[in-house]
């Protein structure tokens, strides 16, 4: 069943009629939630994301002659409704693009930026000279708000790749908006993980806690102050949200949270001006790229390490033959000490390349990664942390440098589309944790980021990820796009925080080197080494390779997060394309309660 279409039209007279100014309801008559659809086979075109919902947007979008951007801007925009937790025009993200006919990958860093007037000593509390508490202070703070870079990125793609406007894209995403969609167990669930920080801002609190609680399974979610945003934005574009009122709003929400005066929750302010958001550009950039068993490897390059890390590990384990059956448990040790000493560089040398000079091009050379290989036993596992590598590349050198706790969130989402023309996406956005910095803006319908959390949080002036007045924070995002031949093979990406890394990482080694198909190694059990002493696995990782892997001494734990109770790693939204044009839309069967992978013409088997 197809979402109903809305006419451009329809959407701008949105605001003019009320529609779009009514307060946000719930359905009283509850309604079963939109099944996923893990996996499809077909032609004609595929998407995967982890929302129904966002997943046949874009679907219907190929369907009626949309091509890959056309479909990957209409998802983003529905899932800042379906999942306004995970992402929104309140954050950011990286697009990765290849275009068939020129058979050339290109990017755009939509990343959000440190405003002008942070200071060194942002994350410090004036009131005690000690820097703030992590949670709740500072995720649910307006200094961890960055300059949002989602409304600028899903313009810059649609003017350079697609053939649709930006009004026509937001326009099915309007629609939902309006009329709302049946509320999940992981809407709920996520609602009521973030339930305290939300009920500490009334107008997060009056959209997602409706009578003091989040809203029921099978209710009907409406976001109408979304929806006249959207609205807006459709009319005026960009600089509806960057210039004039809103820009005005966001920026005084960051200066001032609003914040209820009995709350305890300190919401220390921020310094995000209009100055700021009208200043922001998104960055078009080379990707990164390695060769990986004949594979052309593309992602993001800095200011994400998720390209490099993914690079390098991968430049490292061509030293190795890994494969299933009686080789699984040495293959999934390399791949957890390759990831762990990868990280060891991406920690010591990935930042914003505007600030700090990162040598990206030694970062991915396959000279650099025989020297990381060269520390790595095949038959134990390195005590960690490991030091960096040596940017000569020669020998076995390692360089002497502490590691720092990462910060980064595990929320976030992707979505991966190919088009029947051969053209792909492959975008992350996010808000950074689940439910951002817990701030909306009033009357707007959107949660702000707290991006800024994901750099160091204790200043460091020979730190790659200090923060610097309009910087971006590092990240871990990994939109990837795999090319065989000239032509796309996988598109790929998660959401997790540093387990993007781990995840797109792990999901390439099941499927071009352990002999799963593209399904089987997206629901296949996780590890994510980061070079910490212990490995965090899903319980079914350790139930299934704790034991083959305890000759080899990984340490691995249960894995989770201080936030919720999960124990799930990423939440992956893959496409496979076969020789024929054949495709393959897999995204997760379970984890985030399963998402949804779509073809145009789909074919009853395989």
């Amino acid at each position: 069943m197809r979402l109903p279409s809305i006419t451009l039209a329809a959407a701008l007279t949105l605001t003019a009629t009320g529609l779009v100014g009514a307060a946000p309801a719930q359905a009283h008559r509850p309604s079963p939630p939109p099944q996923p659809t893990p996996t499809s086979y077909g032609t004609g075109g595929a998407v995967s994301s982890v929302d129904a919902t966002a997943s046949r947007v874009g679907r219907d979008v190929l369907a009626r002659g949309g091509n890959a951007a056309d479909a990957a801007v209409a998802m983003a925009a529905t899932l800042g409704v379906t999942e306004p937790y995970s992402a929104g025009i309140g954050g950011g993200g990286y697009f990765v693009f290849y275009d068939a006919k020129k058979r050339k990958v290109s990017t755009i860093d939509g990343r959000e930026t440190a405003p002008a007037g942070i200071t060194p000593d942002a994350f410090i509390d004036p009131a005690t000279g000690q820097p703030y508490r992590f949670s709740p202070e500072l995720v649910s703070s307006g200094v961890a708000v960055g300059v949002p870079g989602t409304v600028a990125t899903w313009d810059a793609a649609l003017k350079r790749f697609g053939k649709r406007s930006l009004a026509r894209s937001l326009a099915p995403a309007i629609e939902v908006a309006r009329k709302g969609f049946p509320v999940d167990q992981t809407f709920r669930s996520q609602t009521l993980d973030n339930k305290a920080r939300f009920a500490a801002f009334p107008d997060t609190a009056a959209l997602f806690l409706p009578g003091g609680d989040a809203p029921q399974v099978g209710t009907t979610f409406r976001n109408a102050d979304l929806a006249r945003t959207y609205a807006a934005i459709a009319q005026r574009g960009p600089r509806a949200f960057y210039q004039g009122a809103l820009a005005g709003e966001i920026a005084e929400t960051v200066q001032a949270p609003p914040k209820d005066p009995a709350s305890a929750l300190p919401a220390p302010p921020g310094s995000m001006t209009t100055d700021d958001l009208a200043s922001y550009r998104v960055r078009h950039q080379a990707p990164s790229k390695v060769s990986y068993r004949g594979h052309d490897v593309y992602s993001m390059a800095p200011s994400s390490s998720g390209g490099t890390t993914v690079g390098e590990a991968l430049n490292i384990l061509e030293n190795y033959r890994l494969r299933g059956g009686s080789g699984t448990a040495q293959s999934l040790h390399l791949f957890l000490e390759a990831s762990a000493h990868a990280f060891a560089d991406r920690n010591a040398y990935v930042g914003d390349p505007a600030f700090v000079d990162v040598p990206t091009k030694t970062l991915l050379s396959q000279r650099f990664a025989d020297s990381r290989a060269c520390v790595i036993d095949p038959t134990k596992a390195a005590v960690r942390p490991v030091a960096p590598g040596a940017l000569d590349g020669r020998g076995c050198g390692t360089a002497a440098r502490t590691e720092k706790p990462d910060t980064e969130n595990v929320s976030t989402t992707h979505l991966s589309v190919v088009d029947k023309w051969g053209n792909a996406v492959a975008y992350t956005l996010t808000i950074e944790q689940t439910g951002g910095s817990g701030i909306t803006v009033p009357g707007r319908g959107f949660l702000l980021n707290n991006e800024l959390t994901d750099f160091s949080t204790v200043y460091d002036a020979n730190d790659p990820n200090r923060i610097q007045p309009g910087k971006r924070p590092r990240s871990s995002m990994a939109p990837t796009i795999v090319v065989d031949g000239g032509k796309v093979k996988y598109v790929l990406g998660s959401p997790g925080g540093a387990t993007i890394i781990t995840t797109v990482l792990q999901i390439l080694v099941n499927r071009i080197d352990l002999g799963m198909t593209l399904p089987e190694a997206v629901a296949a059990p996780r590890a994510s080494s980061r070079n910490a002493p212990t490995t965090p696995a899903e319980p079914s990782f350790i139930e299934a390779y704790g034991a083959a892997l305890a000759p080899y001494q990984q340490r691995l734990v249960p894995s989770g997060d201080a936030f919720t109770s999960a124990a799930e790693i990423g939440a992956a939204a893959t496409i496979e394309v076969g020789r024929r044009g054949t495709m393959i839309a897999a995204a997760e069967p379970v984890r985030r309660g399963g998402g949804t992978g779509l073809v145009v013409r789909p074919h009853r088997g395989r």
